[in-house]
Order: structure tokens, then sequence, then C-alpha cells
């Protein structure tokens, strides 16, 4: 006989998520997301150490070696979260060395690493993880995430466990624009209704929730089973719930999803380029095709 496991959040977990949303709700509000956006290449410090504090880089190092000793699960959570305000900053790369680099985990140092031939944060590391040849600075579609090109040399990104960490900010991001579009659905009005009552964008609000939803269901089985298959099948389902997702949000605010003020255009540019990752489409999808015709 079969027995479901059943994937449901602990009252540890639900509170270890709700502690991250809170110090992220006070430390960087949309004000403060505002002015990174005005301010682009500029890394909070005083914010990298109060996440270090926190124990966001040090969630999966084991308690004996100075760490919170959680586990994948927990470790998603805060990167969902992360992913949902589009906080800043080589947070992979960083939660990835802590345990490994000193001053990783309290955030006194600041990693970056090569991922992909690409490298986020480089000018704002201390240390980067990987070689790498010649170095490019490239125009970043999105402006809170500076980027260089390398030539050559071994990757630094942390494998599987990176993998599972972008699709986990992918989720965030697929959650906040469904919040958005929703919101603005109930609230703008035309021809004396909100837009929410029309067909189409109730179409769009509803692909909203079912990518998302499906995508969080793969991303945290996939913290639970470790699966390198799982982990693939969840970043490819977190990509394009967090993509299409921020390009519907757009679709249901119209014009006004372009315009610099909203948040809207900044979740798919972040989006973009975390596909651009280590285990993106190509490298999920042949992971995958392999397994089913092993």
């Amino acid at each position: 006989m079969t027995v479901p496991v059943r994937f449901q959040l602990t009252d540890d977990q639900r509170a270890l998520r709700d502690g991250v949303r809170g110090l992220l709700a006070r430390r960087f509000d949309r004000e403060t997301l505002r002015a990174a956006v005005d301010a682009p290449g500029r890394l909070d410090r005083a914010l990298w150490r109060e996440l270090g504090a926190a124990g966001f880089f040090a969630l999966r190092v084991p308690e004996a070696e100075g760490g919170v000793g959680l586990g994948l699960s927990e470790a998603v959570l805060a990167f969902e979260e992360a992913g949902r305000v589009l906080l800043p900053g080589p947070l992979v790369a960083t939660h990835l060395a802590a345990g490994v680099v000193p001053g990783a985990a309290d955030g006194s140092v600041v990693v970056a690493a090569v991922d992909g031939g690409l490298v986020e944060w480089l000018d704002a590391a201390d240390v980067v993880r990987g070689e790498a040849g010649g170095v490019v600075p490239l125009r970043s579609v999105d402006p809170l995430t500076p980027l260089h090109r390398v030539a050559g040399g071994a990757e630094g990104g942390g494998g599987r466990v990176a993998v599972l960490l972008t699709a986990a900010e992918q989720l965030g991001t697929a959650t906040r624009v469904r919040e958005l579009a929703v919101q603005h659905a109930r609230t703008r009005e035309q021809f004396g209704q909100p837009i929410g009552a029309f067909q189409a964008v109730k179409h769009l609000c509803a692909q909203l929730l079912v990518r998302a939803e499906v995508a969080r269901a793969a991303v945290y089985a996939a913290a639970v089973t470790g699966a390198p298959v799982d982990i693939a099948a969840a970043r490819l389902l977190a990509d394009e719930a967090a993509v299409r997702g921020a390009r519907d949000c757009l679709q249901v605010h119209g014009g006004m999803g372009f315009t610099w003020e909203s948040e809207v255009h900044l979740h798919l540019k972040r989006a973009w380029v975390r596909a651009q990752r280590g285990g993106g489409r190509t490298e999920s999808e042949e992971l995958l095709a392999a397994d089913l015709t092993a």
C-alpha cells in the first residue's frame, strides 16, 4: 500500500516564515525598494549584517558550528520571502558559503559566485567563489542585479541547492505578482465596475493562482526529498510561474505596470535574470529527459 506524503508546514516553519516576512517588512519596504532602484549596484551592508544576525545565511549550518541547524525546507521558506520582496544581493551565494567562508554566516562578508558564466554583484563582493578568466560587465535588465560575464574557469554556484533556492525566490515572485494583480483587479474600475469583473481579467488572475500553487507544491516537495529530478521539475515550474506570472500581472495593470514607479516590471526583470542562473530551462529539461529515458 502506498502511503501519501503530506508536505504541510509545521508550526515552527510557519513561525520562521512569518519572522522572515516581518523582518523584511521592517527593513525592506516599498520606500527602501525604490531607494535601491535609484542607487543601482549599492548593497546595503547594514541590512546584510542584520540578515546574518537573524540567521538567514546560517540556517543550514549545524548548531555545533554556530549555525541555526535547520534544513533545506526552512531555507526554501526564507528564500521565498526574499523573492517576494525583491531583496537584492547575492543571497544564494552567501547562504551557500556560510560555514565555509569566514564571515558569510553572520553577514559581515558578502560572497558572490560564478554561475552559468555569470556573476551577480561582483563589485560588491568580498569573496568570489569559482574561478574565471576574463570578466566583462553587462548591462543588466534588472536594475537591482548588477551582472558580469566571465570566460572559462570553474563555477561556484552551489549545485542542486542553488537551483532549488533560485526556484524558491521565483516562487516568491510568482506569489507577489498574483497578489498585485488581484489587488489591482479589485480596485481599478472601468465602465463603472472593477476590471476584475471582466472575464478576460478573471482568467488571467486564475492562471496566476494555478501556476503559483503548482510551483509551490513542486518546490516544497523538492525541499523535502532533495532529489535532483524533483529539484529540476520545481525549477522549471517556478521559472514559468514567475516569468509568465509577472507578464500576466503587467497585462492586468496595463500601461500602469510599465511605469518606473510600479514594482510590477521589476518582478518581471528579476525573474528574467534568475532564469539565466545555472540549472535553468535547458539543464533541468535535460535532467528530466534523461531520467524519463533511463
